[in-house]
């Protein structure tokens, strides 16, 4: 396994850990009052059940995650 392998792993693990302290910190504040709120995410409500699945939060997600590494392969590599 080479080493520049290792580092790329754990900057993006680094990543993660300051995107998820980000949300955790400011999700109640209003910062991304609106994540997972979009129109198309499905919550449906019923007395002792309940689903949710964020479909258009996760698309969006992947959207952006898709520009950074093009991004990412475009000007690194």
């Amino acid at each position: 396994m080479s080493p520049q392998l290792g580092k790329t792993i754990f900057l993006l693990g680094l990543g993660l850990m300051l995107l998820g302290a980000l949300l955790w910190l400011g999700g109640g504040s209003g910062w991304f009052s609106w994540f997972g709120r979009l129109p198309g995410d499905v919550r449906v409500e019923r007395p002792g059940f309940r689903l949710y699945v964020p479909w258009v939060s996760m698309l969006l997600i992947s959207a952006v995650l898709s520009l950074l590494l093009a991004l990412w392969r475009r000007l690194g590599g």
